[in-house]
């Protein structure tokens, strides 16, 4: 059988492998053209309607650049081939929005796809020679060769900064993935940078930075992932957790028809604002520096979300069906466990790069807290908000809308 050529708006042309063709094909696989990579940032970006499908394609593409890289046997190719094309296939629809009713309901991420894997694709792998644990292991991290996919210089992230920069037509998600590539090294002592691919790497760091806001945490896209979140939370009030389990398997539109036609009338009436967008609006957008960090460190589950919109709400003297409270965690450092090779002794590439301490500080700063409301509510909300959450009042500069 030939491989399969698929014109790719991002990479080009991209060959499919004859063996990975019929896991390609696959209902599982074909599911992911209707998962939208972006969840809600399509309200803010109209192009970001590109899937889950079109960037597992672009990560398989892109690993099979390092697998030739590195020379890989060509078992090992075909297994790291066959695991980016899998890796996103336990996303739940609007990929990231459904992540934490997932994690909640189901005690799993969209990393965790051994049920998924046996269940749809196990006899398919085992026919062209690949262990179904391997390619589970792969994705969650835990094989020998997951950083390909799965770490610090991943081509995962690779692709979707280039390909959702591409979409949003945001200019801050350029990275040279090709000589990005072609300077990493795998070692028995894990991936080696060469100093010529440090500027590729760092480009990689500051594209990371500048998306985070701008797209992957704009307050809009955050907003509409607030009232889907809600909306699905009173829809499946009463479902049992195989029901559950069905609904963070549907498709994005499947989703979104049983939230219009749910039997919850706040489930109907989120689902018809997200349709419509009638969005709510920010009542307070603060930073570190207006509240006490410390408490905020790790961010406030989506249970835990709901009982401060009822303190809120009761101090508005509103209901909490009127308020939505995001509260993510603060990020972390992003850091890079890789050796950098040079003419001399091997080093960390934050010893090369004095640029990795500044992003972080910037990601730091990034961080939003936001309480969400109806447009009629916006002053009173605040107010209650301000004091339940102990936020310094905010200035005009942070109530710009």
């Amino acid at each position: 059988m030939n491989p399969k050529i698929i014109k790719d708006p991002v990479h080009g042309y991209v060959e499919i492998d004859a063996a990975i063709l019929p896991l390609l094909d696959s209902p599982a696989i074909q599911r992911l053209r209707y998962v939208r990579q972006l969840g809600f940032s399509f309200l803010v970006y109209p192009g970001a309607s590109h899937s889950r499908f079109e960037h597992s394609v672009g990560t398989m593409h892109l690993a099979d650049v390092a697998c030739r890289q590195f020379g890989l046997a060509p078992k090992d190719r075909l297994l790291i081939l066959v695991s980016a094309l899998l890796h996103d296939v336990g996303h739940g629809p609007f990929s990231h929005a459904s992540e934490p009713l997932m994690e909640s309901w189901l005690g799993r991420t969209h990393d965790d796809i051994a049920g998924i894997v046996d269940t749809h694709f196990s006899s398919m792998l085992e026919q062209i020679g690949l262990d179904p644990a391997d390619v589970c292991a792969v994705v969650k991290g835990s094989h020998p060769l997951s950083g390909i996919i799965h770490g610090d210089l991943d081509v995962d992230r690779m692709d979707y900064l280039l390909r959702d920069a591409y979409y949003t037509g945001a200019p801050y998600g350029t990275v040279d993935a090709h000589r990005l590539i072609r300077n990493i090294h795998l070692t028995e002592e894990g991936v080696v940078l060469d100093e010529n691919g440090i500027n590729a790497a760092e480009s990689l760091l500051i594209a990371r930075t500048l998306m985070r806001p701008t797209v992957y945490y704009h307050h809009v896209s955050r907003i509409g992932e607030c009232m889907f979140q809600l909306a699905m939370l009173d829809h499946a009030m009463d479902l049992s957790v195989p029901d559950r389990e069905r609904l963070c398997m549907l498709d994005d539109a499947e989703c979104m028809h049983e939230l219009k036609n749910s039997p919850d009338a706040r489930a109907r009436d989120l689902a018809a604002r997200l349709y419509e967008r009638r969005l709510y609006k920010r009542a307070i957008y603060a930073g570190q520096d207006q509240v006490n960090a410390a408490v905020f460190q790790t961010g406030l589950s989506l249970e835990r979300t709901r009982t401060v919109a009822g303190e809120i709400a009761h101090a508005a003297g509103c209901s909490a069906d009127e308020i939505l409270v995001d509260i993510p965690p603060i990020p972390g450092d992003m850091s890079l466990e890789v050796q950098v090779k040079n003419r001399h002794d091997p080093l960390g590439f934050a010893e090369i790069s004095p640029r990795l301490g500044t992003l972080n500080q910037t990601r730091r700063e990034q961080w939003r807290l936001g309480v969400y409301t109806v447009p009629g509510l916006r002053e009173a909300v605040a107010d209650a908000a301000a004091d339940v959450l102990h936020i310094k009042k905010p200035t005009r500069q942070d109530t710009l809308f």
